[in-house]
């Protein structure tokens, strides 16, 4: 009893260190960031997407020199790019679904936080740091070293338990309700992709598409920030219910393809 208690809580100090890291090293950049900009001129946009940058590449650094998240090219190299296909699709298929039910839970994000990230999807350098880098530094940290670390405490029988708990610390890291929803929800595909395939390659491309797709919207579409998709389609309720049920018609199938690929994939390694 005293040992498998011993492992919870070497398991629970090790994702607390994860966690303490990986918010210092957002604060640090962000603070250095605010400090340089009162020497050298540059607009706020560019400033909070240069330090989320700066982050993302000193969490990759870290996560990958301490093996916190080991990287291995043994799922590349099993070509997995009809699967990958399908992660695309179950990206795209679940954004309007998520955005329909934050609106019906009447959740806003917060006005500052808000603006920057208004500020930093309004410079080219800000899909650098949300499109590119934020995905891959983030699910190194919540899939590649806090999952996993669970995972290694639960095991197989109750790998569940620790996709949960990791979706719920992904989702309170982003530090508002509407966020939280939403990462707590993508958290859980996210854990149990990582889980049939022990790699982060399908987050990544997940997590990718996902704020791609913000990053496109909002350029396209200032006013979709801090709209709704009524607002979007002039307050047609048809447009917005047919949106909903294109997008499950490709959520659903893209979600049982990966249950069917994933599980031999899972078979095979």
């Amino acid at each position: 009893m005293m040992t498998i208690r011993n492992t919870f809580v070497r398991a629970g100090v090790d994702v607390m260190l994860y966690l303490i890291l990986f918010l210092l090293l957002q604060i640090l950049f962000s603070s250095a960031a605010m400090l340089v900009g009162k020497f050298v001129e540059m607009g706020p946009g560019v400033s909070m997407a240069a330090s989320s940058a700066l982050s993302a590449v000193a969490t990759i650094w870290l996560f990958a020199y301490r093996r916190w998240s080991p990287y291995s090219r043994r799922y590349l190299a099993g070509r997995p790019w009809a699967v990958l296909l399908w992660v695309v699709l179950l990206a795209f298929g679940s954004i309007a679904p998520s955005e329909w039910m934050l609106e019906q839970l009447e959740l806003d994000m917060p006005a500052d936080t808000l603006r920057l990230l208004e500020q930093v999807m309004a410079t080219p350098w800000g899909y650098m740091a949300v499109g590119v880098l934020t995905p891959v530094a983030e699910e190194m940290v919540f899939r590649g070293a806090v999952l996993r670390r669970l995972l290694a405490v639960t095991g197989k029988k109750r790998h569940w338990v620790a996709i949960v708990i990791s979706a719920l610390v992904f989702g309170g890291c982003h530090g508002n309700d509407p966020q939280f929803v939403h990462a707590t929800l993508v958290g859980l595909l996210l854990g149990w992709m990582y889980y049939r395939t022990d790699s982060i390659v399908p987050g990544v491309v997940f997590h990718w598409v996902n704020n791609s797709v913000a990053f496109v919207a909002y350029n396209l579409l200032p006013q979709s920030s801090n709209g709704t998709i009524s607002d979007l389609f002039g307050g047609n309720q048809t447009t917005v219910m047919m949106l909903l049920l294109f997008s499950l018609c490709i959520f659903l199938p893209s979600l049982f393809q990966l249950s069917q690929r994933l599980r031999r994939i899972e078979g095979e390694s």
